[in-house]
């Protein structure tokens, strides 16, 4: 007859990397008592805001549930960063950010009006510059 599964316990599956994964065995070995018991007290004896300072997780990471009515989902991972806009500039790229025409850009520049440096016969702006330029009043 098969064993009854526990209700007061869930199957949990990880993939560690080989090193911790030895460490595990280790210490389950040396503490006479099984994995799930060590790894179990573990996450009793420590909260979460405990557990996020441990090395190795400071990365900001962070796990996302998505439930979804549609069964054919693919399962896998993605990490984000925040967009790092560039600190130069074009003049198509500042024509993008003050929503004009790029021969507005080029104009204002060769009047001396919109902070920028010609680089050989291409113009370049510093965002903060410009922003700032736009900023001001006047």
């Amino acid at each position: 007859m098969a064993k009854q599964p526990d209700p007061e316990m869930a199957a949990l599956f990880v993939r560690l990397p080989v090193e911790q994964a030895e460490k595990l065995d280790r210490a389950a070995f040396e503490l006479k008592v099984p994995k799930q018991q060590l790894v179990s007290a573990l996450l009793e004896h420590y909260s979460p805001q405990q557990l996020a300072r441990l090395p190795g997780l400071e990365s900001g990471r962070r796990r996302v549930v998505v439930e979804s009515e549609v069964d054919d989902m693919a399962v896998g991972s993605h990490s984000f960063r925040p967009f790092e806009p560039p600190e130069v500039l074009s003049p198509a790229e500042v024509a993008d950010l003050l929503q004009v025409e790029e021969e507005r850009v080029t104009d204002l520049a060769e009047k001396g009006e919109l902070p920028g440096r010609k680089i050989g016969d291409e113009w370049r702006f510093s965002r903060s510059a410009v922003l700032e330029w736009l900023g001001a009043e006047g």
